[in-house]
C-alpha cells in the first residue's frame, strides 16, 4: 500500500511536466556562444525541449507562456555548496533527519531564484542530501537536479579543529577519514555504493595532506565508474598533488600560482572557486585560523579569479554559501558572488557560462542540460532584462521551468 501511495505522489506531482508548453521568447541566450536570438518560441514536451526557432508553429493543446519581453536562459547551476549545513552550528550537532530538511528548504529556495542543478559536496550527515535528491526525482518535492557526494573524504580529521581525542568519533559523522590508497578506494566505493555523483575530498589537512598516489587511487576508483572527483585545496603542495593526480576540478584555490593554474588548463582540471564576498567572509570568520581575515583574503580571491580568467582556465560557478543572514534567503547569498566576478574584470557572458553550459560540463550533465536547444531537459529561467548587458538582472528571475515543470518564483 505504501509503495502504491509513493507512486501515486510521484504521478501527481510530475503530471505537469508531462503537458506541451509553447514558450513566446523576447529572446533566447546561448551562453557557449554568448550570443542571443530575439522573438524565439521554444516547444516543450513531456519536460524535453522538442523545438526551438522563429515563427514556429504552436502545436494544438499547447499550454502558452507569453515571455515576449523577457530573456531566457538555461537554468543556473552551483557546483559547490552545502544546502543542508547550518551555519550556527557544526553538523554533528543535528540529526541526519534535521539536515536533509534544511538542505531541502534551501533546494527548494535556490530553484525558485533559478538554480536548476546544483553540486552539494558534504556535511549532511548519513547522506542526507542523497534522500533530499531522490525525493526531488521521485517528484515528492520541487527541487533542483542535485549531484551529491555525499560523505566528505578526508585524511583523518579534515578541516576540523579542537576535537578531543574522546571525542573523536564525532569526524566520522562528517568525514569518511581515509589515509593510504586502499582506504581512500574503500571510502570512494561507500559513496558511490550509497549513490554518490561526486567523490569529494579535502586535499588539506591541518599539518598534513593527501599524497599524489592516495588522490591517483581516489580517481581510479571514481573514474571507473564514471563519477568526477572535487579536491578541497589552497594552493602549494596540497592542489600541486592533486593536480598532478589528474582531479576534475580544484575548490577553493585560493593560493593558486600561475604555473598551477597553467596545468590545470593544460589538463581541462576546472576551478570551482567559491569566490566570498568580503561582507560573507565576515559573517562567517576565520573558521577557528583556517582562513586569514577578510581584508586578507578578498583581494588574494579576486587576484586568483582575474589571473585563472587570463589564463583561460575552465570555470564553474561555485557558492559554497553556508551563512545565513536576516531577510536574505540562501539563493540571494549565492548571487552575491556575482559583484565578486565583476570585480575581476570577468564579463556577464563568461560568468554566465560558469553558471550553466561550464558548470554543466563539469557535472557530466552538458548532455542533458546548460543550453536551450531541441533534445535537452527544459531548464529554463527567463528575467526582464539582458544579464549580457548586466549580469545583476539574475537577480530578477521571475519564471522558473524545470524539467518541463513551472515552478512559483519568488
Amino acid at each position: 500500500m505504501r509503495r502504491i501511495l509513493l507512486v501515486l505522489l510521484t504521478l501527481l506531482a510530475t503530471a505537469s511536466s508531462a503537458e506541451t508548453v509553447a514558450i513566446r521568447a523576447g529572446a533566447i541566450i546561448d551562453p557557449v556562444a554568448g550570443s542571443e536570438a530575439r522573438d524565439q518560441i521554444v516547444v516543450v514536451e513531456n519536460g524535453i525541449i522538442r523545438a526551438v526557432g522563429p515563427g514556429l508553429s504552436i502545436p494544438n493543446g499547447a499550454r502558452v507562456v507569453d515571455l515576449s519581453s523577457e530573456w531566457l536562459v538555461p537554468g543556473l547551476m552551483d557546483a559547490h555548496t552545502h544546502l543542508a549545513l547550518p551555519q550556527e552550528s557544526r553538523s554533528v550537532t543535528e540529526s541526519t533527519t534535521q539536515l536533509a530538511l534544511r538542505g531541502l528548504h534551501n533546494a527548494q529556495a535556490v530553484l525558485a531564484a533559478g538554480f536548476t542543478t546544483v553540486r552539494d559536496v558534504g556535511f549532511d550527515g548519513e547522506y542526507g542530501m542523497l534522500d533530499v535528491r531522490r525525493a526531488v526525482e521521485r517528484g515528492l518535492f520541487d527541487g533542483p537536479t542535485i549531484v551529491s557526494s555525499g560523505k566528505i573524504i578526508a585524511p583523518f580529521g579534515g578541516e576540523s579543529v579542537g576535537i578531543p581525542p574522546e571525542h573523536a568519533s564525532l569526524l566520522d559523522y562528517e568525514y569518511i577519514n581515509a589515509d593510504t590508497p586502499d582506504g581512500i578506494r574503500r571510502a570512494v566505493r561507500r559513496n558511490l555504493y550509497f549513490g554518490a555523483g561526486v567523490i569529494k575530498l579535502i586535499g588539506e589537512g591541518i599539518r598534513y595532506h593527501y599524497s599524489v598516489e592516495e588522490i591517483r587511487a581516489a580517481v581510479d576508483e571514481a573514474h571507473s565508474a564514471g563519477v568526477p572527483v572535487a579536491v578541497h585545496a589552497y594552493g602549494g603542495s596540497a592542489a600541486q598533488a592533486a593536480i598532478d593526480a589528474g582531479v576534475d576540478s580544484i575548490e577553493h584555490g585560493f593560493e593558486l600560482t600561475d604555473a598551477q593554474l597553467t596545468q590545470m588548463k593544460a589538463k581541462g582540471i576546472f576551478l570551482v572557486g567559491t569566490d566570498f564576498p568580503s561582507a560573507h567572509l565576515d559573517a562567517m570568520g576565520t573558521y577557528g585560523g583556517t582562513f586569514p581575515e577578510s581584508a586578507v583574503l578578498t583581494p588574494r580571491i579576486i587576484d586568483r579569479l582575474k589571473r585563472a580568467h587570463r589564463i583561460g582556465v575552465r570555470m564553474a560557478f561555485g557558492s559554497d554559501t553556508v551563512i545565513d543572514l536576516p531577510g536574505r534567503t540562501r539563493a540571494e547569498l549565492m548571487l552575491d558572488y556575482l559583484a565578486v566576478w565583476r570585480s575581476a574584470g570577468i564579463g556577464p557572458a563568461d560568468i554566465l557560462r560558469a553558471m550553466t553550459s561550464d558548470a554543466a560540463e563539469l557535472l557530466r550533465v552538458g548532455h542533458q542540460r546548460g543550453r536551450i536547444r531541441p533534445g535537452l531537459v527544459a531548464d529554463i529561467a527567463a528575467m526582464p532584462a539582458d544579464p549580457l548587458k548586466d549580469i545583476e538582472a539574475l537577480r530578477k528571475i521571475d519564471f522558473v521551468l524545470k524539467g518541463g515543470k513551472s515552478i512559483n518564483t519568488r
